[in-house]
């Protein structure tokens, strides 16, 4: 199957893409004070951008896959308030990451919109578990701190948007399968605690 694009599509990623690496680098750096003259910033927005930065477009290209591959038309918009609202969030140390999402238009049953939905955080514990396995042979230099932020970032990606409410993800999975939410949100939740065995490096 080919992944199909549209310039304002690739646009928006991009643009998403560039906020959410910014957003993620201020807050994982300890808020306003990362971006003070003396850090390390631009360090710290190519590890983000690496890590959360990849884990946000490929959780994105997940649903897009999926609801493709059912016939759908599924293209990312991003949000320009809400990545204006993470970029500000980010300076107080946290990050409310909304950026946009995949509109998807056609005929979706409960199922094949849970399947869609879940296709997302699928990926974040995928690329998780692959920083995680990197993290623990490697935990120092810049491999070991982007395996570290790599396995806290998708971890957390795939928890925070398989809570059951709003538009996130979760709310579709769970009306969809019980069993497969349990069991997804069980193995997100997993490997945020597992991440808690490597060191957490400072990007700053």
């Amino acid at each position: 199957m080919e992944l199909k694009f549209s310039k304002i599509e690739l646009h928006d990623l991009t643009k998403a893409w560039i906020a959410v690496s910014i957003a993620f680098a201020i807050a994982l750096g300890g808020g306003i004070a990362v971006i003070a003259p003396n850090s390390n910033f631009l360090l710290s927005i190519v590890i983000a951008a690496l890590t959360v930065g990849t884990g946000f477009l490929l959780h994105e290209m997940g649903h897009k896959v999926v609801a493709q591959r059912y016939g759908c038309f599924a293209e990312f918009r991003a949000d320009n308030f809400m990545l204006f609202l993470a970029v500000i969030t980010s300076l107080f140390g946290f990050v409310f990451a909304a950026p946009g999402a995949v509109v998807i238009a056609g005929r979706v049953s409960r199922e094949r919109n849970g399947k869609i939905s879940v296709a997302g955080p699928l990926v974040n514990i995928v690329l998780a578990l692959g920083f995680l396995g990197v993290g623990i042979f490697v935990q120092d230099g810049f491999i070991g701190t982007l395996a570290t932020f790599g396995a806290l970032v998708n971890s957390w990606l795939a928890v925070f948007n398989l809570i059951p409410i709003w538009i996130l993800d979760g709310k579709k999975v769970l009306d969809w399968n019980k069993g497969v939410y349990a069991l997804v949100m069980g193995l997100a939740i997993l490997l945020f605690f597992a991440r808690m065995y490597l060191p957490l490096p400072a990007l700053a």
